[in-house]
């Protein structure tokens, strides 16, 4: 970490009355589906059991069903909320953070040499400690001054998209106009 503490002040965003315009690029955190792998194996275990004669286990495989779904359960809904992210035309949301495009001042190109660069240390966005796993940082500097990394699973989409909204921002250009969908009236 740079030892520069961010405050949940620093990078508040107010979310009232703001056109944010198109979602350019989100993820989700975690998958819900992956809460239903634990009890399905367990009631495979269980059609096994029948199909195979002899005692059936279902309390204890039930209690092993409830006991790692609802694990899994807590699991993906923290991922959803504390690894999510989604960038529209005006802001960008790291989590439960969310700032405003126009409180980035710069945003740093992909370190290709073999010396890490300072924005690299710096703290994520977000409440976390680090940059989620499997994401990788894109280093930006606030107009504070501070140093942050926002970070994405496609950090190449996703650094290409927020470099072209901050871009838009600087030159003060609004959220772009939907195009109509064909079936809308």
């Amino acid at each position: 970490m740079s030892g520069e503490d961010l405050g949940d002040d620093d990078f508040a965003a107010d979310d009232e009355g703001v056109d944010e315009g198109e979602v350019l690029c989100a993820e989700s955190g975690g998958a819900w589906w992956v809460v239903a792998i634990g009890p399905v194996l367990c009631l495979i275990v269980l059609i096994t059991e029948i199909i195979g004669g002899g005692r059936l286990h279902w309390p204890a495989l039930l209690v092993f069903a409830l006991v790692i779904g609802g694990f899994s359960l807590v699991q993906v809904y923290a991922a959803r909320t504390h690894v999510s992210m989604m960038l529209t035309e005006r802001s960008l949301r790291q989590g439960a953070q969310t700032i405003l495009l126009d409180e980035i001042a710069e945003i740093y190109p992909e370190n290709n040499s073999p010396e890490p660069q300072k924005w690299e240390s710096a703290p994520a966005l977000g409440e976390l400690s680090a940059v989620p796993r499997r994401r990788k940082g894109v280093g930006i500097k606030m107009t504070s001054g501070k140093l942050a990394q926002a970070w994405a699973r496609d950090v190449d989409h996703f650094r290409s998209e927020l470099t072209q909204a901050h871009q838009a921002i600087e030159l003060g250009l609004g959220p772009r106009k939907r195009a109509p969908h064909p079936d809308e009236d």
